[in-house]
């Protein structure tokens, strides 16, 4: 089971980093670099909905089907994106294979929860952060070489080629889980269905209208508000109670997973970009620096999966929000002409440990905070909250680009402003990672209030 999920997240992860190496060439080849980060935010657009769908059908139906679809579906979308002929149409594989990252991963999630007893939970997400890593050393040489030696339609074709041992390989020990709670959790999840659907049609209206060419236009003002709407209404249905204000246990843990992947994910995107055109480098060798982030996401997992811990998950938590802050902020010093850009790989190294331990830990808790048949809804919140933040983060700093892009060489002072903002956003998990304590509510008439964070309900093994 466990050489099944790291082999599939092996797949996925390759083709993450490959293509985020590749795509300053993509949008430059299709003249889109004012449109850049659209590759990214819709990608994790679609994602939003498919995690919403994914949560309630492995709940009902177990994690078989789920995983299946998404494999499917990512698969598809980069079949689409590799013979794009325009960006637009580069633009919808990419919202495809979104939909498709969304199942396969509350998919493996819930997979987790229902083959491993909690105590080896740890390791096992140890070890879907270690599968992280040879991709992270071979993707980026082997998409720069193609992007710039050949032709970057070559790195979203290797994905479907690399998924199907995955699949062999996981897919007889999937037979052996549980099915789920079948029809009973049918009504929940078509009432979650239509809430993620206008989800991630308001976030996708945003982002329409905040890059838009002319965003002071009535049509961009009126996606943007039509958007913010939709979010604002459909969005508390579908997290926890109380996570909009932060409420302590699994509330915080959703808050703090949101905040993380907007700070780290949104500056991460422009690294790239930024030492292409900013610094000269080689698409190869700007997309080395993401091996970095990787290789500290690796090791900041494998350290909070060691057995006797002296601090507790919020510290964790807190102190890896802490880490990404910082190095998110410190990369605003790489723009810097008499700064070299060696630089960011060791600034990036240090936000993926910070990741790494803090991503881990999230994961950890909800479950351990999850009662039996509820691990595909909250893994799915989690995840929800993943994508949104990722969403927001990665908009809003495409917004910024698209309104102050110049020409080579003198987008500097953009990308520094881009990465102080988002710095900001980092340390607030600081404060909201020490909320993630649980605290135990007021019992109401007639029902118990809910047992100690070590003696609550725990899912078994399988």
């Amino acid at each position: 089971m466990t050489a099944g999920i790291v082999s599939l997240v092996t797949v996925v992860a390759f083709e993450a980093l490959a293509v985020a190496t590749a795509m300053p060439v993509v949008a430059d080849e299709l003249g889109a670099v004012r449109s850049y980060a659209l590759a990214f935010s819709l990608f994790l657009t679609t994602s939003l909905l498919g995690t919403v769908l994914a949560g309630g059908w492995s709940d009902r139906q177990g994690p078989r089907a789920p995983l299946l679809a998404g494999l499917a579906l990512f698969c598809g979308g980069l079949v689409v994106s590799a013979l794009a002929p325009t960006f637009p149409v580069l633009l919808l594989g990419r919202l495809v294979s979104g939909a498709g990252g969304g199942f396969l991963v509350v998919a493996l999630y819930v997979v987790v929860a229902q083959a491993y007893p909690e105590v080896s939970r740890p390791r096992v997400f140890g070890w879907i952060s270690a599968a992280w890593v040879l991709p992270s050393v071979v993707g980026p040489p082997v998409a720069g070489w193609l992007a710039t030696g050949w032709t970057w339609r070559a790195v979203f074709w290797l994905g479907p080629v690399m998924a199907l041992p995955a699949v062999v390989v996981l897919w007889p020990r999937l037979r052996l889980l549980g099915a789920g709670a079948g029809a009973a959790a049918d009504a929940r999840a078509r009432g979650r269905a239509v809430l993620g659907t206008g989800l991630a049609a308001g976030a996708l209206a945003l982002q329409w209208g905040a890059q838009h060419p002319a965003p002071t236009s009535g049509r961009a003002l009126a996606a943007v508000a039509g958007g913010a709407l939709l979010v604002a209404v459909t969005l508390p249905r579908l997290l926890p109670p109380g996570t909009l204000r932060v409420a302590r246990g699994l509330p915080s843990v959703v808050v703090a997973r949101g905040l993380l992947t907007a700070s780290f994910f949104a500056a991460e995107t422009f690294v790239p970009l930024m030492l292409v055109r900013e610094r000269g480098l080689s698409p190869a060798v700007a997309g080395l620096s993401l091996t970095g982030g990787a290789v500290g996401w690796f090791l900041g997992a494998w350290l909070q999966g060691r057995p006797g811990l002296p601090v507790g998950r919020p510290v964790l938590l807190s102190a890896g929000g802490g880490l990404v802050a910082a190095a998110v902020g410190l990369l605003a010093l790489t723009v810097l002409p008499g700064v070299p850009p060696g630089l960011v790989l060791p600034l990036w190294t240090l936000a993926g440990v910070g990741m790494g331990a803090a991503m881990s830990s999230t994961s950890v808790l909800v479950l351990g905070l999850s009662s039996p048949g509820e691990e595909g809804r909250n893994s799915a919140a989690l995840q929800l909250s993943d994508a949104l933040g990722s969403v927001l983060g990665i908009g809003a700093a495409g917004a910024v680009f698209a309104a102050l892009h110049t020409a080579d060489g003198a987008d500097g002072p953009v990308f520094a402003t881009i990465w102080g903002g988002l710095a900001l956003i980092g340390s607030l998990t600081v404060v909201v990672g020490v909320r993630a304590r649980w605290s135990p509510p007021r019992a109401r008439p007639g029902r118990a209030a809910a047992p100690p964070e070590d003696h609550r309900p725990r899912v078994g093994s399988a």
